[in-house]
């Protein structure tokens, strides 16, 4: 198992080489495939031997190879933190069929909190395709070839999908200012992964969304960074308590269960 672990954190480090891409070039209506990737100062491409995901920026120490310019810290961690993120989530879920939709969940989860968190935006091209590729990677799930098959579990990631997806739109309507449209297409995508977890994850996953959002909007108020009328990107942490519910949505269900 620690072999396929570490297999999988190495496949998260070259993953998060290409979100930084995605997280660049998507919110500018760029081609994520070309041009390759190059210095946004002097327009040299990156060579292959720097473009290793964090050990070309160690070997470069963090500057450009011909201008000399500095290349954001930002990079590196990304990759690193993809292949930490790949590396727990296939510890967790294990060799199953699983596996390949919480690792792609994993992937548009780090790209769209950082997309949010610099643009306020949450990109159509990135999560309307989700709908199609996380119900089909789900669907391979239930299908579980090689044992019994759990249609259950993927009618629920449809109904999870289709409620959290009307939650957050009646949420909208009823206070426009609290949220974006893309929040409320982002809600359907992490609704059908928590129905498919179970319906204790899915309240757990929407409620942990808005605690998790209001403590760092309490905060922020707090250290006089924000204000009561100042603008929280809720992305990141729609993705963050849909994250609780698949990770402690079971637990935190049956607590709540053993106290009735």
């Amino acid at each position: 198992m620690i072999i396929v672990v570490a297999l999988a954190a190495l496949f998260g480090l070259a993953v998060g080489s290409f979100l930084n891409v995605v997280v660049w070039r998507v919110p500018r209506g760029e081609s994520v495939v070309s041009p390759p990737s190059a210095c946004p100062r002097c327009g040299h491409r990156i060579r292959a031997r720097h473009n290793v995901p964090v050990v070309g920026w160690l070997v470069l120490r963090g500057r450009c190879h011909d201008c000399g310019e500095p290349i954001a810290r930002r990079y590196p961690l990304v990759e690193a933190a993809t292949g930490v993120a790949f590396g727990l989530v296939t510890w967790l879920a294990g060799v199953s069929w699983e596996l390949p939709a919480l690792l792609y969940l994993a992937a548009i989860s780090i790209a769209l909190a950082l997309i949010d968190l610099d643009c306020r935006r949450l990109p159509d091209a990135v999560v309307l395709p989700s709908y199609a590729v996380g119900s089909g990677l789900l669907a391979l799930a239930a299908w579980n070839p090689g044992g019994e098959p759990e249609w259950a579990a993927l009618l629920r990631a449809g109904i999870g999908g289709f409620v959290l997806l009307s939650v957050y739109f009646l949420l909208l309507v009823v206070y426009p200012g609290g949220m974006g449209f893309g929040d409320v297409k982002l809600a359907g995508v992490l609704g059908i992964y928590l129905g498919y977890a179970g319906w204790a994850a899915l309240v757990v996953g929407w409620f942990s969304a808005f605690l998790l959002g209001g403590l760092y909007a309490l905060v922020l108020m707090v250290a006089g960074r924000a204000g009561r009328r100042t603008s929280v990107p809720f992305g990141p942490w729609m993705l963050a308590g849909a994250w609780a519910g698949l990770l402690v949505g079971d637990v935190v269900g049956r607590w709540y269960v053993s106290l009735l």
